[in-house]
């Protein structure tokens, strides 16, 4: 895991925030905060970051996030259908112009047949448009978590600069 590299990509997406006038808002499950951490962690990030949501659990990321009990009864919390919702319910109930979620399952334990240790869904939200990933990373849980965050900010950041995202 390289601290410094994940440095440079949350200062990238920073930039492309600003460059457009947007701020940011977070919807993290198997990452605990991870990339609010990397993001406030940049001086003046108050200018771009605007809020990061923490739902850990399935009533967590309905109540905070509005992500259905039928979605979550349906498909699961590590899935394309609730990663989607999470990131439009951050954008609904922040602030922002764009959001990320995260919801995977980052081991040890926790992986079934279908939804392998190292299975991550990344979602990223404009109000019009919400943009879904599956993602399946290898090592320990702190390996996938890094993972996951790198691939959230560096997804996002993509987006931005390619135009996919306004």
């Amino acid at each position: 895991m390289d601290n410094a590299a994940l440095e440079q990509l949350a200062e990238q997406l920073a930039q492309a925030l600003q460059q457009r006038g947007w701020s940011l808002a977070t919807a993290e499950s198997c990452t605990g905060g991870w990339v609010g951490q990397a993001m406030t962690a940049i001086a003046g990030s108050s200018e771009w970051f605007e809020r990061g949501f923490v739902t850990y659990s399935n009533i967590a990321k309905q109540e905070m996030l509005g992500v259905t009990a039928e979605t979550l009864a349906r498909h699961g919390a590590v899935s394309e259908q609730t990663v989607r919702e999470m990131a439009a319910g951050a954008l609904q109930r922040s602030h922002a112009h764009v959001a990320l979620a995260i919801s995977g399952v980052a081991g040890p334990t926790g992986g079934s047949a279908s939804h392998p240790v190292g299975t991550v869904w990344l979602a990223w939200a404009l109000p019009d448009k919400v943009i879904a990933q599956v993602y399946h990373f290898s090592g320990n849980r702190e390996q996938v978590r890094y993972a996951s965050v790198r691939a959230a900010l560096q997804g996002l950041h993509d987006l931005i600069v390619s135009g996919q995202l306004g």
